[in-house]
């Protein structure tokens, strides 16, 4: 038996490449649009990609499930369970798919894949138990988990309410996953927990950065799979519910595009931006349609001089994705302003896993920036002298922080405005009012505050720990929040 994970360390994403090696055959689980690498790693070790799975309808980046069905010839595996609403409408009726239910399963050579309904994250959620037949086993060996059950945490039942606005779903999705993790007492120990995503995954509030487990250590050491186990319903719920992070606005749009499925990639091919002299900048800025995103990772620089409208966005720690994705269109044609050109295809890589398929053209930041007539720059201020901004009159404080950190804390008459949904919360901001954006530490200010000047506002970053506020501007007690 062949199996390894390969890890997207921008979204925290995990899928699976498992093959039979007698057979020459094998299964990706969980894959990305992109699926030129599990290809190469298939073909590496002697294998045939001859089937992929989903384990739901993901909201955090475009699966490559149909790129591989329709382009490759791969056999598709989908939940055929959640309702009428929760189907993978691109696959209903098609040749090559096979749409499962609970305890329904398929085979991979000698190996079995197991399909166990685990509701909670999504109704359609199926977890996939692995049981290598080819090696004598009759017992699951790993349980491929996707968004059920993570290293050190559970998957959130809140997404299908705060991302993709079915109100009133929160709680009952919560009370749904209880039953499904209360289900699991029936599997050995000794199955490895293979999870769908890791540490930095907006999946999950509490996800450890081990890449897998095993049941037993989890049932001991998961303190929210433990509370399920032991622990009555209702302080599951309450406690599975509060202070999950919010959402960035891309992923109901992830949503609806795997439900109906991704638009294959043209040529079966990543886009291969262009690169365009500095002088061209003009023809980006101020131009409805386009975007510019700069992906250097000081933001005091960026601060002190960028092309006016663009957005930061830093690729160090994968925040490029989290700042396009919360604040350009699907449509936008996309400028990436480098520090090298190394960054230029792992970039454009990225934005086409969440949908962003515009990736035009390409040049290195220092030529944009010598192009006087289209640079620009954002005040700041460091987190200590707020105090002194604040007392002028017209002045407004942002918090982009999650509201969960709001409600422990934060700066008295600020807005609550979580810098993920900022796009869609803009509307209640007075015009009249110079913008004082403020987070934890300034990066996530950085990228709002460029955001919000490239709509017009007028702003000042608020940059430094939110512990250096000086505490007589802070209360506990919310104030105004507008979300």
């Amino acid at each position: 038996m062949f199996l390894r994970q390969i890890t997207d360390s921008v979204l925290a994403q995990n899928a699976y490449v498992i093959g039979c090696q007698r057979t020459g055959e094998a299964v990706v689980v969980d894959p990305e649009r992109d699926v030129d690498r599990y290809l190469k790693i298939a073909e590496e070790n002697g294998l045939r990609l001859s089937a992929v799975a989903d384990t739901h309808i993901h909201a955090d980046y475009l699966s490559g499930a149909r790129e591989l069905v329709v382009r490759h010839g791969a056999h598709g595996y989908f939940s055929a369970e959640g309702g009428e609403d929760w189907q993978f409408e691109w696959a209903l009726g098609r040749s090559g798919v096979t749409l499962l239910k609970d305890g329904d399963g398929f085979w991979v050579g000698n190996i079995e894949i197991r399909a166990l309904l685990t509701p909670g994250h999504t109704p359609e959620h199926l977890s996939f138990l692995v049981i290598d037949h080819g090696g004598g086993a009759d017992e699951p060996m790993g349980l491929l988990s996707g968004d059920f059950l993570f290293v050190g945490d559970v998957g959130r039942p809140d997404l299908l309410e705060s991302a993709a606005g079915h109100v009133g779903a929160r709680e009952p999705a919560a009370r749904k996953l209880y039953e499904s993790l209360r289900e699991t007492v029936d599997l050995p120990g000794f199955v490895q927990v293979l999870p769908a995503h890791g540490a930095g995954s907006a999946c999950g509030k509490a996800l450890g950065s081990v890449p897998s487990s095993v049941l037993d250590y989890e049932r001991r050491y998961n303190g929210a799979l433990r509370q399920a186990l032991e622990g009555e319903e209702q302080k599951f719920v309450d406690e599975i519910l509060e202070g999950q992070p919010e959402p960035p606005l891309y992923f109901a749009r992830m949503k609806r595009d795997n439900r109906r499925g991704p638009v294959l990639l043209e040529g079966g091919e990543l886009p291969v931006p262009r690169r365009i002299e500095g002088r061209q900048v003009e023809e980006w800025v101020g131009v409805s349609g386009r975007a510019v995103l700069d992906l250097r990772s000081d933001r005091v620089a960026f601060m002190e001089s960028h092309v006016a409208g663009s957005l930061f966005a830093p690729m160090s720690g994968g925040k490029h994705s989290v700042a396009a994705g919360s604040y350009l269109d699907e449509n936008d044609e996309i400028l990436l302003l480098v520090e090298s050109e190394e960054q230029v295809a792992a970039v454009t890589r990225d934005l086409v896993r969440i949908g962003l398929d515009r990736v035009v053209a390409w040049m290195p930041v220092e030529d944009a920036l010598a192009q006087d007539s289209t640079r620009s720059s954002i005040p700041r201020i460091s987190a200590r002298d707020l105090a002194r901004e604040i007392v002028e009159e017209g002045t407004q404080v942002v918090d982009v922080r999650g509201s969960s950190e709001f409600s422990k804390d934060h700066v008295a008459g600020a807005y609550s405005m979580p810098y993920t949904r900022l796009a869609e919360q803009i509307v209640p901001l007075p015009e009249s009012r110079h913008l004082l954006v403020h987070c934890a530490s300034g990066l996530r200010a950085a990228m709002a505050s460029a955001f919000l000047a490239r709509q017009g506002w007028s702003v000042t970053h608020v940059d430094g720990d939110f512990d250096e506020i000086p505490e007589t501007l802070r209360t506990e007690a919310s104030t105004v929040e507008v979300s």
